[in-house]
């Protein structure tokens, strides 16, 4: 179901429960997902704004499980082009990373279908160069597997040289999660 429905979670209650559980059965860091409908660099104002919303709301409820993940899909820029949709997505992650104190945000890597940004490593390493002004060590990447062989990283017959462009590129520090997607 859609997360807005609810309203009070995660309770303090809940998150000192679930917190106490995770820590007591050797859990290992959450990873929550945006709603994969967001589009911080939509043409349509409203649309950022709402991805915005959404967002800072995201980031307020993930303080409650400290020291996790937050991902999400830098989005599509429909036509106005990735230079114009770079500005956009950083200005939403400067706008909301003060909400973030206690949980990394991660940008996933795009196979660049459509208009998507975030299909090139430069696209993200722009990215988190532009925004990691007030909160460097908490911007980080997520690597869909499907998403990088996609838009043309060779990660199954050469995934030493991809991970080496990817350190040059974006730094192997950024990485805090991958997403074993089997469907390449």
């Amino acid at each position: 179901g859609d997360h807005r429905d609810l309203h009070s979670f995660p309770t303090r209650r809940s998150s000192d429960l679930f917190l106490a559980l995770a820590k007591q059965n050797g859990f290992g860091k959450i990873l929550a997902h945006a709603p994969y409908t967001l589009n911080p660099c939509s043409k349509d104002t409203s649309v950022r704004e709402f991805a915005g919303e959404v967002f800072a709301d995201d980031l307020k409820r993930m303080e409650n499980l400290p020291g996790n993940l937050y991902n999400f899909h830098p989005g599509s820029h429909v036509g106005q082009g990735v230079a114009a949709a770079i500005p956009q997505i950083v200005e939403i992650l400067d706008a909301v990373m003060p909400e973030a104190r206690h949980t990394t945000v991660l940008l996933e890597t795009m196979s660049g279908k459509g208009s998507e940004v975030g299909s090139r490593f430069e696209e993200l390493a722009e990215i988190i160069s532009r925004a990691s002004s007030n909160a460097p060590e908490r911007l980080g990447v997520c690597l869909d597997t499907c998403h990088v062989y996609s838009a043309g990283y060779d990660i199954v017959n050469r995934l030493d040289e991809v991970l080496e462009e990817f350190d040059r590129v974006i730094g192997l520090n950024r990485l805090h999660a991958i997403h074993l997607n089997d469907s390449m």
